[in-house]
């Protein structure tokens, strides 16, 4: 990505954002810069096959360092694209928006089925977080509004939830000193409020409607069907796989009996565990109750994101038959070109009235 922009540089003469995203590159310069930048975002996000990184990262730092990672910086890869790969290269994310979804539907298919075979607490929050920060890929790179609206808004709520996740692990790993799952069971006899706390969390993990994931994952698979109905139906299918692993999470740590031979201290949440979970607590519950002030704000900005020129059909024919033939077909082609023209003719009719 250093070198994209030292490139950009000599090109241009400015690394100026707003001088940059009026600035047309070549063809072949987008594709290249496109891929430089995608080698990048795509490590931070993570996609596989380069997202082992993130459930190591997990299992060794402290809670507050999950917590960091997991509501702040994992946003990085996905507000990268949105910023500056979309706008600034519109012609070169036409034409990998195919291997965007291949990547996407693997890892969320993928990491989905791994979550339930995890035995870590943190590891499976973490694959989790995997999920869907690639069903924000898929939403972004559908390129329309309900896309990529839903996408900013599952990503203020991955930063909720997750994090609120892994304090969840942090209050039973200050007590017991494991993260095994195998060592828990029969929490709710003795740690009440703690269940009661981690089952919303998990409720909205899954998306429940009236939490806060819900609103920005419908958001997604709107938008992503209007693209791809195949992409759609299984980002879905890893939703059903998410409430699989988090039903499966919570009932194996909270339902059941105890098990005193590996736990034998018990106590429930204090008054400062509780005053920490207050404000995720009201952020999930306020982003699925009213969720209109939201997309209100981002409105604007996700217009703006797609305010690009639209690429010619021979070039789209031209890259398209050379990167990736055997994804992108003749009549994807013709709805994608026809969406495009559409949003431009609104567009101009919105200026001229």
């Amino acid at each position: 990505m250093l070198l994209a922009i030292l490139l950009i540089l000599f090109q241009t003469g400015t690394t100026d954002l707003q001088i940059l995203l009026t600035t047309e590159f070549s063809e072949r310069r987008q594709i290249f810069l496109w891929i430089a930048f995608f080698a990048s975002f795509a490590v931070k996000v993570p996609m596989v096959p380069v997202h082992i990184w993130l459930p190591e990262a997990h299992v060794e730092a402290p809670t507050a360092g999950s917590v960091i990672l997991a509501g702040i910086l994992l946003k990085l890869g996905t507000y990268g694209f949105l910023r500056f790969s979309i706008p600034m290269f519109p012609e070169a994310t036409l034409c990998f928006t195919p291997f965007i979804y291949t990547l996407s539907a693997i890892a969320i298919i993928y990491t989905s089925l791994t979550t339930l075979r995890q035995i870590d607490l943190k590891k499976i929050i973490a694959y989790s977080s995997v999920a869907h920060m690639n069903l924000v890929t898929i939403g972004m790179f559908s390129l329309n509004i309900q896309g990529i609206g839903g996408s900013i808004l599952l990503m203020l709520s991955h930063g909720l939830v997750s994090s609120a996740l892994f304090l969840c692990v942090g209050v039973l790993y200050d007590r017991h000193k494991t993260r095994l799952v195998r060592y828990y069971g029969g929490l709710v006899s003795t740690m009440p409020n703690f269940s009661t706390i981690f089952f919303f969390f998990t409720l909205a993990n899954m998306s429940l409607p009236g939490t806060s994931s819900f609103i920005g994952e419908f958001l997604i698979l709107v938008g992503a069907f209007q693209r791809n109905s195949l992409v759609a139906t299984l980002a879905a299918l890893g939703m059903i796989l998410g409430a699989a692993y988090s039903l499966w999470l919570y009932n194996r740590v909270v339902s059941g009996n105890l098990k005193p031979d590996f736990l034998h201290k018990f106590s429930d949440l204090n008054g400062r565990e509780v005053f920490i979970f207050i404000p995720f607590l009201v952020g999930v519950v306020w982003m699925g109750v009213y969720p209109k002030v939201f997309p209100d704000c981002m409105h604007t900005s996700a217009k703006r994101a797609l305010n690009c020129p639209a690429p010619s059909r021979a070039y789209v024919h031209s890259v398209v038959k050379v990167l990736l033939p055997f994804l992108f077909k003749e009549k994807r082609l013709r709805a994608i070109e026809k969406s495009y023209s559409t949003q431009r003719r609104e567009e101009a009719s919105e200026k001229e009235g």
